[in-house]
């Protein structure tokens, strides 16, 4: 997408950017076929009415069909969505080594051959793109993104790594697969989610952090009978465990906030127990690899999110199949939110001043001279910050 067609959109406030994928859908319940592990059993609100000697509200509140991405998701959370691309052999400009006739290039999710351009059309990926009043968290579990921004910062990060972006008063960056591959396939991997900001931070200073893959905690638990479950903590604490320091104006970086980010694997028939978080923490699973998991009691199949009643401990027990889950949690922020396109405020008006700072000062303007730059071929994991300081994982 060039400038014109990127300004064009954004003075009526319709074009897709970048990571925002702009056809959220909020996919009801599925209706339940009355067998156990149905595609999402009936919704139900907390008991109010229980022996003082049992639980006291159900750990299941509600589930949902995940549906295509973004999921659905709930405050403080904005946005997830999980990209799996099966990309093959990279070219020269690190783009796939397969025809692009047939694709709808500039927007193309089509999924085709197992893998989408996006915004990209030469490299996959998110050619620039603003954002302003809130976080995305990008977690690449395979492949790489090259990131680079308004501020003249730029990274190469994957294979496990985490950027965690606040994105505040405003920045303009741009997230590209770059295909590094050239004899071998280059599967991409990656959930990016956004973390809304609270209202006195808004307009904060952007700024961008790296959680380098060996940094993350990684925790495998074994259940009674010897099962293994492998806890990945990307935000959050676990049994003394705790996750790199999120940004500092990142509603993660409140005390009081109670955000954990956390992807679980379990092996087949491994159990593991959530443990107790505070009565006005939300909890939501995101079942997306594996067949069927039971979450306090319940059966479910994947392909399924599930919101756990605050507080209470929750046992997952996993059926026949290797099953993999996103948990997302938090207290949340209870403050309005207008979300227009790239932009998450508090009011209508906020949006439309948005639109205008953006269309007057491009967030500081684009130093790069692609809308979609990637680094070369040989270029290892690396982040240079708008500071000009350089980090490199370990």
């Amino acid at each position: 997408m060039d400038r014109r067609t990127l300004l064009a959109g954004l003075s009526t406030g319709v074009v897709s950017l970048g990571c925002n994928r702009q056809n959220r859908r909020e996919t009801e319940p599925a209706r339940p076929s009355g067998e156990v592990g149905s595609l999402a059993p009936t919704s139900k609100a907390p008991s109010s009415q229980a022996s003082a000697s049992v639980q006291t509200v159900a750990p299941v509140f509600d589930a949902f069909a995940l549906g295509a991405p973004p999921w659905r998701t709930f405050d403080p959370f904005l946005f997830c969505v999980h990209h799996n691309d099966a990309y093959g052999r990279g070219n020269d400009a690190l783009g796939p080594a397969a025809p692009l006739d047939g694709r709808n290039l500039g927007s193309d999710f089509s999924g085709r051959d197992g893998w989408s351009m996006y915004h990209g059309e030469t490299v996959p990926g998110f050619p620039r793109h603003p954002h302003r009043g809130f976080e995305t968290v990008t977690l690449a579990r395979r492949g790489f993104i090259d990131h680079s921004d308004s501020l003249g910062a730029t990274a190469r990060f994957g294979q496990g790594d985490v950027q965690w972006m606040t994105a505040g008063a405003g920045v303009v960056h741009a997230e590209m697969f770059p295909l590094v591959r050239a004899a071998d396939d280059n599967p991409v991997e990656l959930f990016q989610i956004w973390l809304n900001l609270p209202q006195a931070d808004k307009f904060v200073k952007p700024h961008f952090a790296m959680l380098w893959s060996d940094t993350i905690p990684r925790r495998t638990v074994t259940d009674a009978a010897g099962r293994e479950a492998e806890l990945v903590q990307i935000a959050g604490s676990f049994e003394g465990a705790v996750a790199p320091k999120p940004p500092p104006h990142s509603w993660a970086s409140r005390a009081d906030s109670d955000v954990a980010i956390w992807t679980i694997k379990l092996k087949p028939h491994a159990t593991f127990e959530l443990p107790r978080v505070h009565p006005t923490t939300t909890r939501t699973l995101y079942f997306f690899r594996g067949n069927r998991l039971r979450v306090a009691g319940e059966t479910f199949r994947s392909g399924n999110g599930i919101r756990l009643t605050p507080g209470p401990a929750a046992l997952l027990e996993n059926g026949d199949d290797e099953s993999e889950i996103l948990l997302l949690q938090a207290r949340p922020i209870g403050e309005p939110v207008v979300q227009r396109g790239p932009f998450v405020m508090n009011t209508q008006q906020e949006i439309v001043q948005a639109y205008r700072d953006y269309r007057a000062t491009e967030f500081g303007g684009w130093p790069w001279q692609r809308h979609d730059p990637v680094h070369a071929r040989s270029s290892g994991r690396f982040a240079i910050h708008a500071d000009g300081r350089k980090e490199t994982p370990a």
